[in-house]
């Protein structure tokens, strides 16, 4: 069994993976961020109606309220592809560069823990964000030529948990910065009665409310804790969960509110 200290951490973890069937699709499904949301959905119209590429956008809050949904649904709604990777796997400017020249016109690259880049990528991220193109050194020594290669107009859109560690410069070519914050009671019942329905099991309110008090106001954790309490449910043959239910499941589980 998961310690108490595990099952309620934000960050994300391999079992974590089912929780995309629970994810919303569209920005209209997606619960809470109100603000975030509404500016979001003129951004992307605008840039939709112009034919042009979304500005970048820069998501900041902590781990498991949503950055990496966002991004997708951001893509989606734009009609475009969508390419994912984190700050830590591109070790070297040629990995970028590689990233960077498959995109097609108006995609979008999601770079997650960006705070992580190496100083060097981020050299040649600067150009690529601004004027799309990369300015690459070819060979070394006195044989050493620069090339410039010109790129599709993509968006980069990037996530950070660390704002502070994010450097000025790379800071400030981001047109769109939204901050996330925790959600509310509310906001998480929602979130776990729509998970209930995709995981095709019933929930009522008060159930709904067991679970979303005790998420500590994130998403991630709301849906790690309805699917183990829809472990309990089905072990018990009930076709509901309901506050006693989940109340035995979360004390068994050592989830205090």
């Amino acid at each position: 069994m998961n310690p108490p200290s595990r099952i309620v951490a934000p960050e994300r973890r391999s079992e974590d993976a089912p929780d995309t069937a629970l994810r919303p699709q569209l920005l209209s499904e997606f619960v809470g961020q109100a603000q975030a949301r509404a500016n979001l959905s003129v951004f992307i119209e605008a840039a939709r109606k112009r034919g042009e590429a979304l500005d970048h956008v820069l998501f900041v809050g902590p781990p498991g309220l949503g950055k990496t949904t966002l991004a997708q649904i951001v893509a989606r709604e734009l009609g475009v592809g969508f390419r994912a990777t984190s700050g830590p796997v591109i070790a070297k400017a040629g990995d970028l560069a590689a990233l960077l020249t498959n995109l097609e016109e108006r995609d979008v690259l999601f770079i997650d823990e960006i705070h992580r880049l190496s100083p060097a990528v981020e050299e040649v991220l600067y150009p690529a964000m601004e004027d799309f193109q990369l300015d690459l050194m070819i060979g070394e020594g006195p044989a050493a030529r620069s090339v410039k290669i010109e790129l599709a107009k993509f968006t980069l859109v990037g996530a950070t948990t660390r704002a502070g560690l994010l450097t000025n410069p790379l800071r400030d070519r981001f047109g769109i910065p939204v901050r996330l914050n925790f959600y509310t009671e509310e906001e998480l019942e929602k979130i776990v009665r729509r998970g209930a329905r995709v995981l095709k099991i019933g929930m009522t309110p008060d159930g709904a409310n067991e679970i979303a008090r005790r998420a500590r106001g994130t998403p991630r954790i709301a849906g790690r804790l309805l699917r183990r309490v829809r472990d309990f449910a089905s072990a018990a043959d009930a076709a509901s969960i309901d506050r006693t239910i989940a109340d035995n499941a979360l004390s068994a589980l050592e989830v205090d509110a």
